[in-house]
C-alpha cells in the first residue's frame, strides 16, 4: 500500500480544515513547496493537492503554486478543487499534474465526467467520493463542499462508471476527515471486495501509523494522509519503513 500525503491549500499556504469548515483552519507553512519536499524526502512517490479556494470559487486560484510543485518535485501530483470543465482539466494535466480529482460533478454532471474519461484516460481522473453514512448504513454521497446529500450510494456511483474502466477513487467518511478519530475500516474493506480492480484511496481518520496498518492489512492500495504528518503524528522514521515495508 502506499502512503499519499496530502496537502491543502488556502491563500498560497498549506493549511488544514475540520470537516471542509474555512472557519476551522490550521496553518502549517506559507511554502507548500517546502511542504512537498519534505513529503518526497519520506519516500512518498504521490502528493494530493486540493486547492481550497478554488472549491469555493471554481478559478484555479493557486495554480502557479501547483504547477510549480508539479515540475520541480519527483512526486506524481494529483489536484483537485474546482475543476468543473474539460478545459480545466486539460490545463492542468498540461501544466504537469499526474492525475485530476473530480468530486461533486461525479454525481450531478456524470455524462461530461465519463467524457472526459474517455478523452483523457482512465488514469489522469480521480473520482472523489465524499460520502455520509445514512441511518441504514449506506453510505451516501455528499456534494456541493458536504453541505448536500445526494440520493446516490458510493456503490451505485461506482458502478455507473464502471464500463469505462474507472481506476482512481478517492473516497472519504466526511464525519472523519481531520477528526483523527481513526479510518472507516468497514468501508474500505466492503468496497474493495465489491469493486477489487480499483486502485482505491481511502481519506479520512489516519491518526497514527497502525491506522496505516490496519488499512494495509485490510487491502487497501494506497492511502491519503494530511494532518497526521502535518503535526508529527506519523514520523518520518515511521513513514520511511512503512514505505520499504508496504
Amino acid at each position: 500500500m502506499k502512503v499519499i500525503p496530502a496537502i491543502d491549500l488556502h491563500n498560497g499556504k498549506c493549511v488544514r480544515l475540520l470537516k471542509g469548515d474555512f472557519d476551522k483552519t490550521t496553518e502549517y507553512s506559507d511554502d507548500p513547496a517546502a511542504v512537498a519536499r519534505q513529503f518526497a524526502e519520506l519516500q512518498a512517490k504521490d502528493l494530493h493537492i486540493v486547492d481550497l479556494d478554488g472549491a469555493r470559487s471554481g478559478t484555479q486560484e493557486n495554480h502557479a503554486i501547483v504547477a510549480a510543485i508539479a515540475n520541480e518535485s519527483v512526486l506524481d501530483v494529483q489536484v483537485g478543487g474546482g475543476i468543473r470543465d474539460k478545459e480545466t482539466l486539460s490545463k492542468w494535466l498540461d501544466a504537469g499534474v499526474a492525475r485530476c480529482v473530480i468530486g461533486s460533478l461525479a454525481v450531478t454532471e456524470p455524462d461530461a465526467v465519463k467524457s472526459w474519461i474517455v478523452r483523457f484516460g482512465s488514469d489522469k481522473i480521480v473520482l472523489a467520493l465524499d460520502v455520509k453514512i445514512d441511518e441504514a448504513g449506506v453510505p451516501m454521497i455528499a456534494t456541493h463542499g458536504w453541505t448536500r446529500t445526494s440520493g446516490t450510494s458510493v456503490y451505485e456511483c461506482i458502478d455507473d462508471y464502471r464500463s469505462l474502466g474507472l481506476r482512481h477513487v478517492l473516497c472519504t467518511d466526511v464525519s472523519r476527515d481531520g477528526a483523527m478519530v481513526g479510518p472507516n475500516l468497514s468501508l474500505y474493506a466492503d468496497l474493495i471486495k465489491e469493486f477489487p480492480e480499483l486502485q482505491l484511496q481511502a481519506s479520512g481518520g489516519v491518526r497514527y501509523i497502525r491506522d496505516l496498518e490496519a488499512l494495509r492489512d485490510h487491502g487497501l492500495p494506497a492511502a491519503i494522509t494530511g494532518r497526521a504528518l502535518l503535526d508529527g503524528k506519523i514520523t518520518p522514521a515511521e513513514m520511511i519503513a512503512f514505505q520499504q515495508n508496504a
